[in-house]
């Protein structure tokens, strides 16, 4: 399993345990996403300290995430970048849509 998935509420925390977020495991994300879309959870946090690497295909899915918990009213967080993760965010101007903060503890705490 290259995600773990937590539940609480409407709240779910995807941890990503894969190095690398791209195109041979992020449509696994998004599968995830479509489940707890079906499930009506509308926040979600995803943890990504694992991840060292994401391309364009991860960055994909974080946006499908993104724009699932917008359209619900819902929230979603980013946590736990690691440095090169944060910087093709960062490159991707996705640092100004995305909320993003260190721990998902954090992240909790903003939603609840």
């Amino acid at each position: 399993m290259n995600f773990t998935v937590s539940q609480n509420k409407d709240t779910a925390v995807i941890n990503t345990k894969v190095e690398k977020l791209n195109a041979s495991n992020a449509p696994e994300l998004k599968a995830e996403l479509t489940v707890l879309s079906n499930k009506s959870i509308n926040n979600i946090i995803i943890d990504m300290k694992e991840t060292k690497y994401c391309d364009s295909s991860g960055l994909s899915a974080l946006l499908v995430a993104n724009r699932m918990c917008k359209d619900t009213n819902g929230q979603f967080i980013l946590c736990g970048l690691e440095k090169n993760v944060s910087k093709m965010i960062e490159i991707a101007q996705l640092h100004r849509v995305l909320t993003i903060v260190k721990s998902s503890k954090e992240a909790l705490e903003l939603v609840d």
